[in-house]
């Protein structure tokens, strides 16, 4: 009977990672929210990349995931570019420093955005950092990822396989 409260609040727990990966997913198949994006060289939308597969990370410096999958983002930023790939990054730090800071030991090959106030996180119901959504070249979401697993780093790169094959067929 002492263990209740301790397995009440695991079960607690559970439900509610469940019930945040159920909201992510449930973005799936439908448009892209357009979000603004504030980037080094100016403002931007989402929208902006349409025609185009994009890798759509939120991160944050403190997101010790976020350091494993930077360095495979820039390696599929390389590898597939020139096929109509792209990664944007949106950071949502509060602090801008931290995420200079974070960039200065982890450059990212990609388009970073800067989003301080949650706007962006809040449309596509970020469960977590770092969450990840894949957009197909015309607008719609198809995957979300929560987290970064090393291990499903290839099975990453299908699913964008996948979706670069599908626009390249549709044209």
């Amino acid at each position: 009977m002492r263990h209740l409260p301790r397995i009440a609040r695991r079960l607690s727990l559970s439900l509610a990672i469940c019930a945040t990966l159920l909201t992510a997913d449930a973005l799936a198949n439908q448009p892209a929210p357009d979000v603004p994006l504030a980037m080094a060289d100016g403002q931007h939308q989402l929208a902006d990349y349409r025609g185009q597969v994009v890798y759509l990370d939120f991160w944050a410096s403190w997101c010790k995931p976020c350091q494993r999958s930077f360095p495979w983002m820039n390696a599929m930023q390389n590898k597939y570019a020139d096929r109509g790939f792209t990664v944007i990054a949106i950071n949502v730090d509060t602090e801008r420093e931290l995420a200079d800071a974070f960039l200065a030991a982890m450059p990212a090959e990609f388009p970073v955005a800067f989003d301080p106030q949650g706007n962006a996180p809040a449309l596509y119901r970020v469960p977590g950092m770092p969450t990840s959504y894949l957009i197909d070249h015309t607008g719609q979401l198809r995957l979300a990822h929560q987290g970064f697993h090393v291990q499903k780093q290839a099975q990453y790169e299908q699913e964008i396989v996948a979706l670069i094959e599908e626009m390249e067929s549709s044209k």
